[in-house]
């Protein structure tokens, strides 16, 4: 099905089935599909990796939520920085166990342009990017 607009799914037994618009109706047995990255363990609600998400909304004004998963106990950072590397806002600077964790960030006192937000937490560190429209 390769760039085939998908509108429906459907699960039906041991199948799941695909309905498109204009090229009708594709079934796949469930054994052939995989998952798409690493949600966690189902099992204990824990996620496997370390992972830093997009914040959202992305453009935003003046606040936005910052998402982040902990697959053991770390001393976790969570700071943003201008694009001249300055950094503007700590949200986090704490030991935190494993866990999915959703940071709040009013910028209301910032000026509009671009912001990146690194988080860092058992030796591993990611940044990404935001927009502040205002």
């Amino acid at each position: 099905m390769t760039n085939t607009f998908v509108n429906s799914l459907a699960v039906s037994g041991t199948n799941v089935f695909a309905g498109t618009y204009g090229r009708g109706v594709f079934r796949r047995p469930l054994s052939e599909l995989s998952a798409v990255g690493d949600e966690g363990d189902p099992t204990s609600g824990k996620p496997r990796a370390f992972g830093l998400q997009q914040n959202y909304p992305n453009p935003f004004n003046p606040s936005t939520t910052i998402r982040y998963e902990l697959a053991s106990a770390s001393e976790v950072s969570l700071k943003v920085f201008d694009v001249l590397g300055r950094e503007v806002a700590s949200l986090v600077q704490s030991r935190q166990p494993a866990g999915n964790y959703r940071v709040p960030f009013n910028a209301s006192k910032l000026s509009s342009g671009i912001y990146f937000y690194r988080l860092q937490a058992s030796g591993k560190v990611q940044t990404k990017k935001m927009l502040l429209l205002k």
